[in-house]
């Protein structure tokens, strides 16, 4: 599988609510607990039209059959937390661990790219596993912030 990623456009909501709403689909079997998770995810549709107007959010598909394997939303912040310049990565999403991982590298790469001091990955959804390579560090509860100067 040849995997492709890209910056999330506004036409690829729907594809994103999707994926999502299958994701909570199996792990919420029961629909009233699926409606309480999904009053508390982070990828309500106000989030995402907030990130994705940013273009610093990113989406990884099959390069042959167009499928949608993951994606993550994220935003350039200003001094937080003494740094100048971070990227803080708020959701990641995915189907298989090839894109979770291509989707981390991403934030990572583009955050030494662009010359920002860190980059903040949320700790859950297996995204600790993808971040281990980049020595990250616990900033706050829930919340792994990796350097990306030295």
């Amino acid at each position: 599988m040849s995997l492709y990623c890209r910056v999330i456009q506004a036409d690829d909501l729907q594809r994103i609510l999707d994926l999502e709403n299958r994701k909570l689909t199996e792990q919420y079997p029961d629909e009233m607990e699926r409606m309480i998770a999904l009053w508390n995810s982070k990828h309500r549709v106000e989030a995402l039209n907030h990130y994705i107007a940013l273009g610093w959010s990113f989406l990884a598909e099959d390069q042959e059959s167009g499928t949608l394997l993951g994606y993550m939303i994220a935003q350039p912040l200003l001094f937080l937390d003494g740094q100048t310049q971070t990227l803080w990565v708020e959701h990641v999403q995915f189907t298989t661990l090839q894109a979770r991982d291509e989707l981390c590298e991403l934030a990572y790469k583009l955050g030494r790219e662009k010359h920002l001091q860190r980059v903040y990955f949320p700790s859950d959804n297996g995204v600790p596993n993808s971040v281990k390579g980049f020595k990250p560090a616990t900033w706050e509860p829930g919340t792994l912030a990796v350097k990306t100067t030295k």
